[in-house]
């Protein structure tokens, strides 16, 4: 059956073209909270000063997932969906040197954008909860006598 403007004629008197009405719903879509996790979670990893998600457990889990080729994009990112809306948790490590309140106002506004441009739902809340900073290793300088070959060895 197709959908049909109840006014058709209305229009074509006017002079104006006919507006496009959306056809009637022929069933319910639902999205899983799995994907919206994973769009939080790409959203989130796209800021920069944002070095990882997720937990001290749940990176060390990734890091055996990175090894072996696989990814959890979901990793560190919980959604409750609702049917129209849904809140999304965020655990995260900073990079040091990074203002973790703007670090936090920026994950947050990325998450909202995303997730409402990609799935659809309301976003009532976006928490962001900062577990931990990543201070990079100190550079080991160079010493003079080395050379490239006894690096490698």
């Amino acid at each position: 059956m197709e959908y049909q403007n109840p006014q058709p004629d209305a229009a074509i008197r006017s002079g104006s073209a006919p507006v496009p009405v959306p056809a009637p719903a022929l069933g319910r879509t639902v999205i899983s909270e799995t994907a919206v996790a994973k769009v939080a979670g790409i959203a989130a990893r796209a800021v920069p000063g944002v070095y990882s998600l997720g937990s001290v457990p749940s990176r060390a889990l990734g890091a055996i997932r990175d090894a072996v080729g696989s990814s959890d994009h979901a990793a560190g990112v919980h959604a409750e969906v609702g049917e129209t809306q849904v809140a999304v948790d965020i655990s995260l490590v900073a990079s040091y040197g990074t203002p973790l309140h703007s670090l936090a106002n920026e994950v947050r506004a990325a998450v909202y954008r995303a997730v409402e441009e990609l799935v659809g739902l309301q976003v009532i809340e976006v928490n962001v909860e900062v577990t931990d900073v990543y201070v990079p290793p100190p550079v080991k300088p160079a010493t003079a006598g080395s050379t490239e070959r006894e690096a490698l060895l």
